[in-house]
């Protein structure tokens, strides 16, 4: 058995399509109508699919999980994000690990938790 995808819940795909376009490069592989695979294995799904499937509310910013992603110039990429995405929800600001890796922490478009460290 292998992990295939994470899944993450979207209010606006096209909308979050272009945020991690933006930002980290990724691309559309496959669009199955409110279930949108993009390259590296996210999968974005529509909220209102989503909460039909569990029956259950939608939480964001629960804070359970993260997307992590390293970047070898972080701080070009913090100079990207702020411009950007000036409105974007900070978790921490850049900070460093005792163990020296730099990290920033930040939601996404729809309150996901995203990380982006310096490769350790």
């Amino acid at each position: 058995m292998k992990l295939k995808n994470i899944l993450i819940v979207v209010k606006d795909i096209e909308k979050s399509k272009q945020f991690y376009h933006d930002l980290f490069g990724l691309d559309m592989a496959l669009d199955n109508d409110g279930n949108m695979i993009l390259t590296e294995g996210l999968v974005l799904q529509d909220e209102k699919i989503w909460r039909t499937f569990l029956g259950k509310d939608i939480i964001t910013k629960s804070n359970s999980c993260e997307l992590y992603f390293e970047e070898q110039d972080i701080e070009a990429f913090i100079g990207k994000l702020e411009t950007m995405y000036p409105e974007v929800q900070y978790v921490n600001r850049l900070m460093t690990h005792s163990w020296g890796q730099k990290v920033i922490r930040f939601y996404d478009l729809d309150g996901n938790l995203i990380e982006v460290g310096t490769p350790m």
